[in-house]
Formats: structure tokens, sequence, C-alpha cells
């Protein structure tokens, strides 16, 4: 209850968009490789991110 009103992190928005991005490459993949790998590349990319992120 008290994280009902807590503000996500930067790296938990990032983290999010990366799952989102992979099951989006993954359902892809058996129609449109070409887009599915795209999406992989951009979820790669947000991975870089959250790694560049400061550790707290």
């Amino acid at each position: 209850m008290f994280g009902l009103f807590k503000k996500k992190s930067e790296k938990d928005k990032l983290y999010e968009q990366y799952q989102k991005l992979l099951k989006e490459a993954h359902s892809l993949s058996t129609t449109n490789r070409k887009l599915s790998d795209q999406k992989v590349y951009e979820a790669e990319e947000t991975m870089k991110k959250i790694d560049a992120l400061p550790k707290t």
C-alpha cells in the first residue's frame, strides 16, 4: 500500500520498455523477421542505457 504512490525510477521505466520491446520482437519473429531484428536492436540499446545509469 505504501508503494502505491511511489514514482518509478528511470531504471524501472527503461526495464519495462526493454521487456516490451523483446515481447514485440518475439511476436514479430514468426511474421516479419526484419522488423523483429529491429526490435531486438532497440531492446539492446535500451539495455545499454540501463547499464549506463549509475548504480545505487
